[in-house]
């Protein structure tokens, strides 16, 4: 990685459909350079796919929660199949400390949200879990 490696990643952070002609203007270097880098960052990693961002519209409608579960021993691989079937759990990931998994899940109404939780708190091998519903964001860097 050097500075432009970087330079290249920042443009495509803020806009990842930048064509590669208009990357290869703003960064004052040649297309091929520009598309040579590109390929080069996804065979090593560093760009491992591109995404969408809903609009703020499209967020507000949804109630996020941070769900915090203790798993029984040996029960985790269990677990996170079931959680990965889910699309109403957005994230996984795994945490040190007093409890195992923290997820970020998203439903369109508090009642869908309450049935959730009570889902996620049924799956076998799930010990105990506590909810932190998100009421506003005051600093997104993920974005």
């Amino acid at each position: 990685m050097d500075e432009l490696d970087n330079a290249l990643l920042s443009q495509l952070s803020v806009d990842a459909r930048t064509s590669v002609a208009t990357l290869a203007r703003r960064l004052k270097v040649a297309r091929s350079t520009v598309q040579a880098r590109i390929e080069r960052l996804e065979n090593t990693g560093q760009i491992t796919g591109y995404t969408i961002r809903r609009g703020e519209d499209a967020q507000r409608r949804r109630i996020r929660a941070t769900v915090l579960l203790t798993i029984e021993p040996r029960a985790q691989p269990g677990v996170l199949g079931r959680l990965r079937a889910r699309t109403d759990v957005e994230r996984i990931h795994t945490t040190s400390g007093r409890f195992d998994l923290l997820l970020q899940v998203a439903s369109e109404t508090t009642t869908a949200l309450d049935a959730l939780l009570d889902e996620i708190g049924a799956i076998p091998g799930v010990r105990s879990s506590e909810s932190l519903i998100h009421l506003s964001t005051k600093l997104d860097r993920a974005t």
